[in-house]
């Protein structure tokens, strides 16, 4: 997501929210958020023809966010919105894992399954390879009719 966009969700300005991120810079690695360079920004423009004009609202290069740098932003930023939106994420990440754990049996039934089927593909094919030859069995060679030349 881009930053006016979690702006926007957080309930805060464009600019205090990329002051925050700037203050705490160290809290965002690249695998957390990037800004977007000129030829990135020139070419995410061009997907949007309606609104050349104001530049789809960006005068800079915005910052780009991953799932864990919406996390970290929802963790720095000082609204009630930002707060509340913190607690559903770490919420929603307790749940996801309890699923996950509840499910885990599941899961590893599941990949037994498949590694057992896995073989089968081979022999399934062997198997109508077996019924074609059954339904069309091979014709034995006829004995010629006809005259013979002298040489056969």
């Amino acid at each position: 997501m881009i930053d006016r966009d979690l702006a926007e969700l957080y309930g805060v300005e464009t600019k205090h929210l990329k002051q925050a991120v700037r203050r705490n810079i160290s809290r965002f690695p690249n695998d957390f958020m990037f800004e977007m360079n000129e030829s990135e920004l020139r070419n995410w423009r061009s997907h949007f023809v309606t609104s050349n004009s104001d530049r789809q609202g960006l005068r800079y290069a915005p910052f780009c966010f991953t799932e864990q740098g919406v996390t970290m932003l929802s963790c720095i930023l000082n609204s009630e919105r930002a707060i509340v939106v913190n607690i559903q994420v770490i919420r929603i990440f307790t749940r996801m894992r309890e699923m996950l754990l509840t499910h885990k049996d599941i899961l590893l039934q599941l990949e037994k399954i498949e590694q057992k089927l896995a073989g089968h593909d081979e022999q399934i094919e062997k198997v109508f390879l077996y019924l074609k030859q059954l339904l069309n069995p091979p014709q034995p060679p006829r004995q010629r009719i006809g005259f013979r030349r002298y040489n056969e």
